[in-house]
């Protein structure tokens, strides 16, 4: 529990006091509750005392060639690539996790560094023109290969430029705990209850990702949990939707007895 309450405690802050390698630790202690926090922080110290970089070319070489952290395109769905300590660890990991290490880590040698929530794929983006992508080696990317990036895997959508717009702290944790609902789902459905209910703390939700939310938590036998996220909606919805909602949530309830 209080790693929940700290999680909650950060990402209904100020965003600008967002520890961002905070946060994600504490979405993976909801998997590996022995995890030590501030221990693991301190390993991004140290790695970071370690990076004789002074700008990004020079710390994606470091930390995807020199030490060797890579995609791991054996099993991209597999839920450790997803937890902060496990990608320290086994240096595997899917775009987002790493993209949280090089951002971090750069933020420990003073090199300014945001994410960058490309659909499909994100990336670190460091001064306006140049990006990386830490699931390939850390390689330097312009704006006409972020295009190329994007149509690999929406190859029947027009790109657009806010794509390539920096996304702050509370946007990467919740892609995060995004990615982890989903592969849980597919894999491990009971398991998939924790990334929801964090999901869920996270402030300023639009209404149906709410609704969503609350019917993922039906589905897997939340049901009281459920009609209560739903019925929160509907009271902000007095209209024949806020109806539909009341009524869906009293389904719910009633599956609970």
């Amino acid at each position: 529990m209080q790693h929940t309450e700290r999680f909650t405690e950060l990402v209904t802050g100020p965003e600008d006091d967002l520890a961002l390698d905070e946060a994600a630790l504490l979405v993976a202690a909801h998997a590996h509750t022995d995890l030590e926090v501030d221990a693991r922080r301190h390993e991004l110290d140290l790695l970071a005392a370690d990076a004789p970089a002074s700008d990004a070319p020079a710390l994606a070489r470091f930390l995807f060639q020199e030490r060797g952290f890579s995609g791991n395109t054996g099993d991209y769905g597999d839920p450790r690539n997803s937890f902060l300590d496990d990608v320290l660890d086994r240096r595997l990991g899917i775009p987002i996790t790493l993209s949280v290490l090089m951002i971090e880590v750069g933020r420990r040698r003073g090199i300014a560094l945001h994410g960058v929530g490309m659909p499909g794929h994100f990336l670190v983006g460091a001064d306006g023109a140049s990006y990386y992508d830490t699931f390939s080696g850390g390689a330097e990317l312009d704006v006409a290969a972020c295009i190329d990036r994007f149509a690999q895997t929406h190859p029947r959508e027009a790109f657009r430029s806010e794509f390539l717009s920096p996304v702050g702290p509370r946007s990467i944790i919740d892609r995060m705990l995004t990615n982890l609902q989903h592969t849980l789902l597919a894999r491990e459905p009971s398991a998939a209850v924790w990334p929801v209910q964090l999901r869920l703390r996270i402030p300023d939700r639009p209404l149906a990702v709410r609704v969503e939310l609350g019917g993922v938590l039906g589905r897997l036998g939340r049901f009281v949990e459920a009609a209560a996220v739903i019925d929160a909606v509907a009271a902000e919805l007095p209209d024949e939707r806020g109806e539909q909602l009341r009524s869906t949530a009293a389904r719910f309830r009633a599956r609970a007895n």
